[in-house]
């Protein structure tokens, strides 16, 4: 058995702490940041640690790992501490990663420090939906939601591009150094405007966040949200080989799709959450819809590079904005719990990720990109499905 937090929705009179979020969407950024700044700088990295590029990659790997572990322990692990102390706790622990890894003399101490990064980004998504119910009224919680995301899509935006400038100019050592008085700066601003957050009131629960699992919603809900992920990265994580091959898109172009990509995923973020406010449901069924038909349509259009631009910035509207979805799902479905349904539903989104980019690497290698995007689609029509499902099963308990 181990405590429980009740994360009751705020009072609407209640003000809203704005800067809060604020500060708390720059510390997303820097987190995503670091967590893939390896992709830009893998080749010196693993020159100078001596390893192969394949086992640099697996920093990115641990850190996901350990983001599994942490999401589904949190609970247990923060028991009564204070919100903003436990905020403030795992930002300081991402500069110390930053500084570990830049400072590493070897493969273990660069491992440990991927590691460590993984315990942050277990730890803070997991609050992230309760974090922003303890932060704004509840009918503001999407936008909350939303701009914690734009610090996610921001960062997808420049991180790769920026840190192989900054490898190229001061080294990857240095470029991982940058991000840490990014953390500092996050941990200050924190400080500063972040209320205190006390354990609302304590319940005894299970120890296991999976028994959230017996309730027809959650569960329908974290199927849902599970095959989603399948499904996006399924065809996302081999978009670059797709572009190079079938596209045949030199690397400036290249570039520039990238970053179409990563604006439209800002745009997206930024209208989302009025969205979600009007009608949760069809939001996240239309989504996982318009993706499939955008994985349909890159095999009929792949060969247009204008039409490969136009898709994968549709992509990158839906496909980033998607998530803002889901978290909102959470507050509103678990608001009593939200600390350990956001466990529950970090660790299912990074095992989905697994999943699905394995699947898709498999497919893509057996029979080409063709089957690979198919497979994409067919998992987000199914995610459609199980979230009309789950739609229908809220109305049934209102």
């Amino acid at each position: 058995m181990t405590v429980a937090v009740t994360d009751m929705p705020r009072d609407n009179a209640q003000p809203a702490y704005w800067s809060g979020v604020f500060a708390m969407t720059l510390c997303v950024f820097a987190l995503i940041a670091s967590e893939f700044l390896p992709v830009s700088l893998l080749t010196p990295l693993a020159a100078d640690l001596s390893v192969t590029e394949g086992m640099a990659g697996q920093g990115i790997a641990i850190s996901g790992a350990f983001a599994v572990l942490t999401s589904l322990f949190i609970p247990l692990l923060a028991g009564n501490l204070d919100r903003k102390t436990l905020l403030l706790v795992l930002t300081a622990l991402m500069g110390a990663s930053g500084a570990i890894v830049a400072m590493a003399p070897g493969y273990g101490i660069y491992m440990l420090g991927r590691a460590l990064l993984g315990v942050v980004i277990g730890g803070f998504w997991s609050m992230s939906a309760a974090t922003a119910i303890r932060l704004v009224p509840s009918e503001k919680v999407p936008r909350a939601l939303a701009i914690f995301n734009s610090g996610n899509a921001l960062a997808a935006v420049i991180a790769v591009p920026l840190g192989a400038y900054l490898g190229a100019v001061i080294g990857w050592r240095g470029a991982f150094l940058c991000l840490v008085p990014v953390a500092a700066i996050a941990f200050v601003w924190q400080w500063l405007s972040l209320p205190a957050m006390p354990v609302a009131s304590a319940v005894r629960g299970p120890a296991n966040v999976f028994r959230l699992l017996k309730q027809p919603l959650h569960l329908l809900g974290m199927l849902a949200v599970g095959i989603f992920f399948m499904g996006q990265f399924a065809l996302f994580t081999f978009i670059r080989p797709f572009l190079e091959t079938v596209t045949a898109v030199t690397v400036p172009t290249l570039s520039a799709m990238f970053f179409v990509l990563g604006i439209a995923g800002l745009i997206g973020t930024a209208f989302i959450g009025g969205l979600l406010q009007r009608n949760l449901y069809r939001m996240l069924i239309v989504m996982p819809l318009l993706m499939a038909v955008t994985a349909l349509a890159l095999i009929a259009f792949g060969s247009s590079v204008a039409a490969v631009f136009v898709l994968l910035g549709f992509w990158g509207l839906v496909a980033t904005a998607a998530p803002v979805g889901w978290w909102a799902w959470l507050a509103k479905s678990v608001p009593q719990n939200a600390e350990a349904g956001g466990g529950l539903m970090v660790a299912v989104i990074q095992l989905a990720i697994a999943v699905g980019s394995t699947l898709g690497g498999v497919l893509f290698d057996a029979g080409g990109y063709q089957i690979a995007f198919v497979a994409s689609a067919l998992l987000l029509l199914l995610a459609a499905v199980l979230t009309a499902l789950t739609a229908r099963r809220a109305v049934t308990l209102q």
